[in-house]
């Protein structure tokens, strides 16, 4: 049992217990301030979103660890602003980019180890840092840390609400072992995530469908911090209905699914919805940069369900999946397995292998603008024939990683209301992440913004407490 009293001379609540909770605790703690993290999970299941990931992000001017040649920060944001469509704060955007090369060291520092990246469809090599272990390896790695600099950390910690008072919080309320309690720091920090699996939140924005979607991350994001904070009129941003949603295997649970349920065969593929029709371009660009616009495509099509179809020749071109896909010898076999109406999706299959040309160019970890001719929606890379069997259909569904709506900060993270900025009250990692990413998504970024503002709401807050 928890001694609660130890949280009440505290200087610094932070709320929240991932990557970007994690790394403003270590840097208010080394700043030498008392620390507490408020985790709504239990202990096997601390780290939210960031026990499933397996990179970040990082610009650098010539080799790095594990990282090839160079990535400047030009091309860093002109790769975000593609995503994103221009939708996004280029402010905190370039800072964030500018400091992620400064990151890597730091994480290291602090007990993170780096591995190669992954073959395959994650053509990452020279952009992404791989964590060795995976996400819950850091994770641990940084719970570690920061309970060796005096951070105290509380589990099943269910915060209801700051009291907020003007330009300033007051008191952090919340529950502990079926008790209420309430503790006064000077300065807060809100890193608890986006509202993904707070279902019927995502009912109001995206109407009855969402109850189809799988959550890929943990159940302990329900926003309720965010929802107490924007209810008070502290500034918001982003767009409800706009997150990181990728294409899952429609068997995944509904929760906590992780990385291994995404799939990547999009790029070798057809993909039909339940009518067997095709709705988008499978080969648009490589894999790390489109993968994220698949969520909401899906989400799009009757009952929020698609399913992607190669051939013997792709099986082993992307990362295997961790479900087995449906195997047959004819497309119409493979068509009476999924129950998908057979002559719509043998014809569907015809079409598209009658509109594929010269293959000579074909090269599956790069654009190579081997592409179909008269077929709408046009595949523009990678468009070869599905026509060598055995056949494959992988059952697709939108897989939630989290949401856009956040907290506005600004450069020092800081957030604010209508009057100015609340003295504070500082925000970091996907609570706050809608503030730079307008739509879409770049492959390891949602870390990469985690640990940059981790750090400065770390910082930030430990000078205003001292």
């Amino acid at each position: 049992m928890v001694d609660i009293s130890e949280f009440q001379n505290i200087d610094i609540a932070i709320i929240g217990g991932g990557n970007a909770a994690l790394c403003a605790a270590m840097t208010a703690a080394e700043h030498g301030a008392k620390v507490c993290i408020l985790e709504s999970a239990p202990k096997p299941f601390r780290g939210g979103n960031s026990r499933h990931t397996r990179n970040f992000r990082c610009m650098h001017q010539t080799p790095l660890g594990p990282l090839e040649g160079q990535y400047l920060a030009d091309e860093y944001f002109d790769d975000l602003m593609k995503v994103t469509d221009g939708k996004t704060d280029e402010s905190l955007a370039r800072m964030t980019i500018e400091e992620s090369e400064a990151c890597f060291s730091w994480l290291r520092a602090r007990g993170v180890h780096f591995q190669k990246a992954l073959s395959g469809t994650l053509s990452l090599s020279r952009t992404n840092a791989f964590f060795m272990g995976g996400g819950k390896s850091l994770v641990n790695a940084f719970y570690r840390y920061s309970e060796a600099a005096g951070v105290r950390v509380l589990y099943n910690a269910n915060v209801q609400t700051l009291d907020l008072d003007g330009q300033s919080v007051r008191s952090v309320s919340f529950k502990y072992e079926n008790e209420t309690h309430v503790i006064k720091p000077k300065a807060v920090i809100v890193a608890a995530g986006g509202f993904q699996s707070n279902i019927e939140w995502l009912e109001e924005a995206w109407g009855s469908g969402a109850r189809n979607f799988i959550i890929r991350g943990t159940k302990y994001n329900r926003g309720r911090v965010l929802k107490n904070l924007l209810d008070q009129g502290v500034n918001q941003t982003g767009d409800p209905t706009q997150c990181h949603a990728i294409a899952v295997d429609g068997r995944a649970p509904q929760f906590d699914g992780g990385i291994v349920t995404r799939l990547d065969c999009v790029p070798f593929s057809v993909v039909v919805n339940k009518k067997a029709k095709r709705f988008y371009d499978e080969g648009e660009d490589v894999w790390p940069k489109r993968y994220a616009i698949w969520g909401r495509l899906i989400a799009e099509q009757p009952d929020q369900e698609a399913v992607s179809i190669i051939d013997s020749q792709a099986y082993e071109l992307f990362l295997p999946s961790v479900f087995p896909p449906e195997k047959a010898h004819t497309i119409g076999e493979l068509a009476d397995k999924l129950g998908m109406p057979k002559q719509k999706l043998e014809k569907t299959i015809a079409d598209f292998n009658a509109a594929c040309g010269d293959l000579s160019g074909f090269h599956p970890t790069e654009l190579d603008g081997v592409r179909t001719t008269g077929l709408t929606p046009a595949k523009t890379n990678w468009a070869r024939p599905i026509e060598k069997p055995p056949f494959y259909a992988y059952s697709l569904k939108t897989g939630i990683t989290f949401t856009y709506l956040g907290l506005k900060v600004d450069r020092n993270a800081q957030c604010s209301n209508a009057i100015g900025p609340i003295e504070n009250l500082w925000a970091a990692g996907e609570t706050m992440a809608g503030s730079i990413l307008g739509q879409g998504y770049l492959a390891g970024f949602g870390m990469t913004i985690g640990t940059v503002f981790g750090r400065i709401a770390g910082a930030e807050a430990a000078n205003y407490a001292r």
